[in-house]
């Protein structure tokens, strides 16, 4: 696995139409760890993708009539089995934090790379993605200078008291000690 034109070589590329310039694309020092599961709580099918690349139709599912008409991305989805897709490349702003602060610093999205496990709040993460997830940090870490092991975070710290993802089931120390 590596990086090619700010591209994980390794992952299916969809692309996502909801992305934009950076800033500065020189400026990536933020790692934000998400969860999504489409419909909620449920695993596996094309619908985070179809999300994603605003695809998504209001009568696949009830939850979705709230959400269809959201313009979000990742930069990378790793799914339960551990595959990864990428809809945004990493030297573009995805659409992921929104309303956000780190370190001082709003608007998240402007330095951050956004990765979304397939999951929710309440259930333990695979083995296979902790694996994929520690794989994909250290690539980031080698070819990102901005990046480092403190600038890792979860939605809920950059947007507290509006997001609470990747949740409690997701284990901090495990990640950390995989990176080592």
């Amino acid at each position: 696995m590596n990086i090619h034109n700010h591209c994980i070589s390794t992952a299916q590329q969809i692309a996502s139409p909801n992305f934009d310039q950076r800033p500065d694309p020189e400026d990536i020092s933020l790692l934000v760890i998400h969860c999504i599961s489409l419909p909620p709580q449920q695993f596996g099918g094309d619908y985070i993708a179809q999300l994603f690349c605003n695809r998504l139709d209001p009568e696949d599912d009830p939850y979705f009539k709230q959400i269809y008409r959201l313009k979000v991305s990742a930069h990378l989805l790793i799914r339960r089995d551990g595959e990864m897709i990428q809809f945004v490349p990493f030297d573009r702003r995805a659409w992921h934090a929104g309303q956000s602060c780190f370190a001082g610093r709003d608007r998240c999205n402007d330095f951050s790379i956004g990765i979304e496990l397939e999951g929710c709040e309440s259930t333990p993460y695979s083995d296979e993605q902790y694996q994929q997830l520690a794989a994909v940090t250290r690539l980031l870490l080698e070819n990102y200078p901005g990046l480092n092991k403190q600038a890792i975070a979860g939605h809920s710290d950059i947007a507290p008291g509006r997001k609470t993802d990747p949740g409690p089931s997701f284990d901090w120390d495990r990640l950390l000690s995989l990176l080592d």
